[in-house]
């Protein structure tokens, strides 16, 4: 007498096989446009990072410091006790021993509301790279009658 087992014809499991040939392959389509979305998602963060870190640094620089000038891409903050330099390069902005991987488009210095080259400064517009999607940046101080004597 003959027992008949139970169990999957052939057709059926190549059926099976196909199907999850199909799915396996959706699913690595599918982590590796998640892996593209967050490396853009992680880049965009960095930048905006460094963005944020640049213009918390100007900003704390600017009202610390006494006396501001500007001369040969290097903007100098200079107080009694304690002075800081600004490095401005093609491809980063350089603060003492901290870097701001950071590409401007143009920087603009002012003084007394007038746009100069080179001297005494207190305001400072960074504009950006097109990366940052053309973003600028604005930092300023009131000068007080002390500026205007020297």
């Amino acid at each position: 007498m003959r027992i008949k087992a139970n169990a999957f014809t052939l057709n059926e499991i190549v059926i099976v096989m196909i199907i999850s040939v199909i799915v396996i392959g959706l699913s690595f389509t599918v982590l590796s446009l998640v892996k593209k979305h967050m490396y853009a998602i992680e880049q965009n963060l960095y930048l905006n990072t460094e963005f944020n870190r640049l213009e918390q640094a100007l900003w704390i620089d600017i009202n610390n410091y006494r006396s501001i000038r500007y001369s040969e891409n290097t903007l100098s903050f200079e107080s009694i006790i304690d002075s800081i330099n600004y490095q401005f390069d093609s491809n980063c902005i350089i603060r003492d021993k901290d870097t701001f991987n950071i590409q401007l488009e143009a920087k603009r210095l002012y003084f007394n509301g007038s746009q100069i080259t080179q001297g005494k400064v207190d305001g400072i517009q960074l504009l950006l790279a097109k990366q940052y999607k053309n973003q600028s940046l604005f930092v300023f101080k009131y000068n007080d009658a002390l500026e205007f004597m020297n």
